[in-house]
């Protein structure tokens, strides 16, 4: 929908969730020597400050990276994104997924980024700078459009805001029309867990996928009954290795949640 902005919610479980996994598939797939193509469908802007009067408004990163940064370990790759994000942009500053994805990047790497909001579109265009294909277009389309991509390595995420309930569905045949385009790589989808649990037949069709794997963790709410109560991935072609990763994650969210 093109009312959402990521502002409000930027830093908050679920991102320390999704871009934790995602700093460590990049930082594993970016260690082998060869190019790799990074798409994402719903890109917002790239960057955010949570002094900002959104993230203020909503609290959510104070609930969130503000408690769960001390929990990771400091070699994490996450902890390295954040560390060079505030060196850049200021000590209040947060990557989105885009930037987690510039961190990694490496000459002859190739990034592709859609975002159909006005504003979000024109702050990730500014951002970007020349390191990415910035688009002003469908995320479906672009990776529709691009996929199998040259280089053939890679990674996909497909990160929408949900704001119409048809996006469950839609998200699942996506997925699985992408997976067979690139079966070689990674894909990795995010959904939020409500009460209402509208997530629950598109995580468990996706689930029963050849080799996929569902991660879902539990949040710290911000305040009192705040509707989303975890945060969802599906992951098709996750890298070697990464169950003792998830392993570890799902220690540090127990955490985070507990305090």
């Amino acid at each position: 929908m093109l009312s959402y902005q990521h502002g409000y919610h930027a830093g908050n479980g679920a991102d320390v969730h999704k871009h934790a996994v995602l700093s460590w598939v990049l930082a594993y797939l970016t260690a082998k020597d060869k190019p790799l193509t990074y798409v994402e469908t719903h890109a917002g802007r790239g960057l955010y400050d949570l002094a900002a009067p959104q993230a203020a408004k909503t609290g959510e990163a104070a609930a969130g990276i503000a408690l769960a940064e001390p929990l990771f370990p400091a070699d994490h790759p996450f902890r390295a994104v954040l560390d060079a994000t505030r060196a850049a942009h200021g000590a209040t500053a947060y990557p989105g997924s885009p930037l987690v994805a510039k961190h990694f990047a490496r000459a002859g790497d190739r990034l592709h980024l859609a975002e159909l909001h006005p504003q979000e579109h024109a702050a990730l265009e500014r951002l970007a700078g020349g390191w990415a294909e910035v688009v002003k277009e469908d995320g479906a389309a672009l990776a529709t459009r691009l996929l199998p991509p040259e280089p053939g390595r890679g990674l996909l995420l497909i990160d929408p805001s949900y704001e119409v309930k048809e996006d469950y569905a839609a998200m699942a045949t996506l997925l699985r029309r992408l997976h067979k385009r690139w079966p070689v790589g990674v894909k990795i989808l995010w959904y939020p867990i409500l009460a209402s649990a509208p997530h629950r037949e598109m995580a468990e069709s996706l689930a029963a996928l050849p080799g996929a794997l569902r991660f879902e963790v539990p949040l710290r709410p911000p305040k009192p009954g705040h509707r989303m109560e975890g945060s969802g991935l599906i992951l098709l072609g996750a890298p070697y290795g990464f169950d003792e990763e998830q392993a570890r994650l799902t220690e540090i969210m127990a955490r985070l949640k507990a305090l």
